[in-house]
């Protein structure tokens, strides 16, 4: 997988034709296109292309398709899509209700004893209702997450979409009964969301050390663990080496710290290794923004699409009435969410 370069920077400048007829705005989907099946979710990039291509969008299938098979046409991707998808949570309540009654039903059965049977049926059905809606809040509240089996390996696909002014995501849920995975791409100009970005990381320059910390604070879990083959037993880790394709290394450039390995290692054998998604203090200010606006595209773009994006910022527990009227007063970059991705980023990992 390729690095964030200076050419990778100057590359979102050179974007392909776009209909002039057409204006398009930050934040509007361009195309949702549903899997196949939501217990086998794949995808037909073809009709995504036709349907691009129509709408004025002219994309390399280097810069779609290849990144897109790499990230999703995985058999552990899809079923990881199937198991943390809404409807697998909507089919799984009932069946969690009745073992956790039975359970429940049976342990009290032992020793407590009743005379009226109604009593403890009634008793054991509360307790159960509150545990099942425990457990869905908890699992629904996770996918308001980023997650680092299907967004992080989305990276490599919108870094390439973004020079033609398109970020990807997966969305999912449920409706009438039938669950729904898609994959969403929505119209997004960069530049502002960059330039707003830079200028606030340039407004913390003079404490760099303290929004380092923020950042490995609030980022700790973004962290891919690869094996890569190591040519030299002497010589290390070779960076640019890839990991297997399971655990694709993402196009932002990491800070890689090697597994520890015996002296006496042979070449070609497999060595851990960890890349860390914390952009790099020594790193440009532009290309960490850069960088922090691609790390969590996915995922914003996850939210925008499931109407999720409202929801998650009222249950911020850091938004107070000052902060309120800032994301209105700058809802500019984005006319179809209350927050735009830069605000996003500032929300989540900044504050």
């Amino acid at each position: 997988m390729d690095l964030l370069t200076s050419e990778n920077m100057q590359d979102k400048d050179r974007v392909c034709p776009v209909e002039e007829e057409k204006k398009w705005s930050n934040g509007q989907c361009v195309l949702s296109l549903s899997s196949c099946s939501a217990f086998n979710p794949t995808f037909d990039l073809s009709v995504s292309r036709t349907v691009l291509e129509d709408e004025g969008f002219q994309i390399p299938v280097t810069d779609m398709e290849v990144p897109l098979r790499t990230a999703l046409d995985v058999p552990s991707v899809r079923r990881y899509m199937v198991f943390n998808s809404a409807y697998f949570h909507f089919l799984m309540a009932p069946v969690l209700y009745v073992v956790l009654w039975c359970g429940v039903f049976s342990t009290l059965h032992l020793y407590i004893p009743v005379s009226d049977y109604w009593v403890l049926c009634l008793y054991v059905s509360l307790v159960s209702i509150l545990l099942t809606t425990a457990i869905i809040f908890i699992l629904n509240r996770s996918n308001k997450e980023i997650s680092m089996n299907l967004d992080v390996r989305l990276i490599q696909v919108n870094e390439r979409l973004v020079k033609h002014k398109l970020l990807v995501g997966v969305s999912d849920w449920v409706q009438n009964c039938t669950g729904k995975i898609q994959l969403v791409f929505v119209y997004w100009d960069i530049s502002r969301c960059l330039r707003t970005l830079t200028e606030e990381l340039e407004e913390r320059s003079f404490v760099v050390n303290e929004t380092q910390k923020k950042l490995k604070k609030k980022m700790s879990n973004l962290t891919l663990v690869a094996e890569v083959t190591a040519s030299d037993p002497e010589a290390g880790i070779s960076d640019a080496e890839q990991p297997d394709l399971e655990e694709h290394r993402p196009l932002l450039e990491r800070e890689v710290t090697a597994g520890s390995s015996s002296s006496g290692q042979q070449a070609g054998a497999k060595v851990p290794v960890s890349y860390s998604l914390v952009p790099d203090a020594s790193l440009p200010v532009q290309t960490q923004a850069f960088q922090l606006l691609m790390t969590y595209s996915a995922a914003y773009v996850k939210l925008l699409a499931s109407k999720r994006l409202s929801h998650w910022l009222l249950a911020s527990k850091r938004l107070s009435d000052t902060s309120h009227y800032g994301l209105r007063s700058s809802r500019g970059h984005c006319s179809f969410a209350p927050l735009c991705l830069c605000q996003y980023i500032k929300k989540k990992i900044l504050q």
